[in-house]
């Protein structure tokens, strides 16, 4: 989660016969974190979204409050402006994060160029695919730091506190954990179909 805090997915080891299917069969429910703090963070957040909803065998079904967010990791640089959305997808998890990176190198990203902690024009983390749990170089879910960061639990937390992080627990047990993280609440969210958040015959159901 590099929004304020680094993805090092690095670090991971992946375990031995770990599988990411390219495509899922059936539409599962999929979190995205967005930040950007470079080159209007405002307006780069607004078209991410517009962006994630044209995602080929996926429906952008909610999208929460956009958050003015500090950052952190010691980088002095502007505050991040930060939301989260909600899809129904049929990309599989690593097809998915794919279009995410595509998605950041087009409004200018240049992931060989950053600073660590640094500023970012767009940041796009899978924070979750379904319940699929995962440790590989390339892609660890849950997001490994979703739980830690005030910008990305308190946006999830309008979609639902009790919503469970897998293998974790319940969303509204880590929201006092990060009560001091400094984050304001700037524009508010938008369902975009109430009636998507409900399983129809064509995106069929999570597996």
């Amino acid at each position: 989660m590099e929004t304020g805090a680094g993805q090092s997915l690095g670090r991971h080891r992946p375990p031995e016969n770990a599988a990411i299917p390219s495509v899922s069969r059936r539409a599962v429910l999929a979190f995205v974190a967005l930040g950007s703090n470079l080159e209007d963070p405002m307006g780069q957040v607004e078209r991410a979204l517009g962006a994630l909803a044209q995602l080929p065998g996926s429906r952008l079904i909610w999208q929460s409050s956009l958050y003015l967010s500090a950052p952190v990791g010691g980088v002095v640089q502007p505050p991040f402006i930060n939301a989260v959305a909600a899809l129904w997808t049929r990309l599989g998890a690593a097809e998915l994060l794919a279009s995410l990176h595509e998605l950041e190198q087009r409004a200018g990203r240049q992931r060989a160029e950053e600073r660590y902690w640094g500023p970012r024009i767009l940041d796009l983390d899978l924070l979750s695919h379904g319940s699929c749990r995962v440790t590989r170089a390339d892609l660890v879910l849950p997001h490994p730091r979703l739980h830690e960061r005030a910008f990305v639990l308190l946006p999830l937390s309008e979609f639902d506190p009790e919503w469970h992080i897998p293998g974790q627990g319940p969303l509204s047990q880590f929201l006092a954990a990060v009560a001091d993280q400094p984050i304001q609440r700037l524009a508010p969210g938008k369902n975009r179909n109430l009636q998507s958040l409900q399983y129809s015959s064509f995106w069929g159901k999570e597996e």
